[in-house]
């Protein structure tokens, strides 16, 4: 057993040196000791490596409170290189990033939290980057530029916002910023035109987190951007009928949610463009086939699918041509007691024998 615990030992002390993401240990920082390790098993293990990395961070962090943020990333840098394995890592990713959020490079500061997340996900800062992502994406999808060559500002990136949302989503599906970026991934799809992505993400939303305060809000959302899509009565409807099963699930699960007038009045403008599509369909086999009896059928649905609508008078007053048009040609054609008009048969031609 004692030779077993010994042999073990080395690999034991191997698992936490080359994984100290995995254990809890806060950095502090004051300007008169530097930073210090509290808690956690690593606090206690300082080697070489461990004091020249503090070294580091230290040279780091004094030169950010001096304003030196130059001289401040290439030290933050040093340690993220060179003692990527070390409790001070993540720290160092997190300080980079934060200098370069300021200096407006958003691009590179989102890089740098993203591999403080991905590397080190076990980080007591885990939360806080990802709200620091979160707010990144925002000011993109806002519309403000980073900062490229010295003072000139880069070109809006919209679509890298969007990109950003959506690494939020799943580094982080659980966190309370995940709903809040695939709505606004959504939003962003939207802006761009791309609106089977903005549906699709909003589908997620309502998928992936039926009970969330921001659900009401997606239903509606995606309502009206199936609504959006509708072109009118005299185009395929499977976007109206979208449109009408969203509307119609918002109001049920939601009675009392904000957007009940908006949801009312989308419902409102689907139906009555669905039945006006069925009654535009009826003209056409009453105007231009005489096939009443397909009229009838369409004129139905169009009553059907919103009774008490304007459309559905109408359809109500063109039924009652239809009905009188069938009459008539039950009328005219022969019941089953009359006589058959006979038919002459044709005459046999005489045959002519020789013999």
């Amino acid at each position: 057993m004692r030779r077993l615990s010994t042999l073990l030992l080395p690999a034991v002390l191997a698992a936490i040196v080359l994984a100290p993401a995995r254990l809890a240990a806060d950095l502090v920082w004051t300007p008169e000791s530097g930073w210090k390790v509290q808690g956690g098993a690593l606090s206690s293990l300082m080697g070489e490596e461990g004091r020249n990395a503090l070294d580091l961070m230290n040279k780091a962090r004094q030169a950010e409170e001096n304003g030196d943020d130059s001289k401040a990333l290439k030290h933050y840098t040093q340690v993220t290189k060179r003692y990527a394995n070390s409790v001070y890592a993540a720290e160092a990713l997190y300080r980079t990033g934060l200098i370069q959020q300021k200096q407006r490079k958003y691009h590179k500061a989102f890089q740098s939290f993203q591999l403080l997340v991905s590397g080190y996900p076990n980080s007591e800062k885990f939360n806080q980057v990802i709200g620091e992502q979160y707010r990144i994406a925002s000011d993109l999808a806002e519309g403000k530029r980073a900062k490229t060559v010295w003072w000139l500002p880069g070109f809006r990136s919209r679509e890298r916002a969007i990109a950003y949302f959506e690494t939020i989503v799943m580094t982080a599906p659980y966190s309370d910023y995940a709903p809040l970026a695939l709505m606004n991934a959504a939003r962003g799809y939207k802006k761009i035109s791309e609106t089977p992505a903005a549906i699709d993400a909003l589908d997620r939303m309502i998928n992936t987190y039926p009970r969330n305060v921001l659900t009401p809000d997606a239903y509606l959302r995606i309502a009206e951007t199936h609504a959006s899509l509708v072109d009118g009565p005299n185009y395929d409807q499977a976007s109206t009928e979208d449109a009408i099963t969203y509307y119609e699930d918002y109001m049920i699960l939601f009675p009392g949610h904000s957007g009940m007038a908006n949801a009312e009045k989308g419902l409102d403008e689907m139906k009555t463009v669905l039945a006006r599509s069925k009654l535009v369909i009826a003209d056409y086999y009453y105007k231009h086939r005489k096939n009443y009896k397909a009229a009838k059928v369409f004129y139905n649905e169009a009553i059907t699918v919103y009774p008490d609508s304007a459309t559905a008078t109408e359809a109500r007053e063109k039924l009652a041509v239809v009905d009188a048009k069938l009459e008539e040609q039950g009328a005219s054609a022969p019941t089953s007691g009359e006589a058959k008009p006979k038919t002459t048969a044709p005459k046999k031609q005489k045959r002519f024998w020789i013999f």
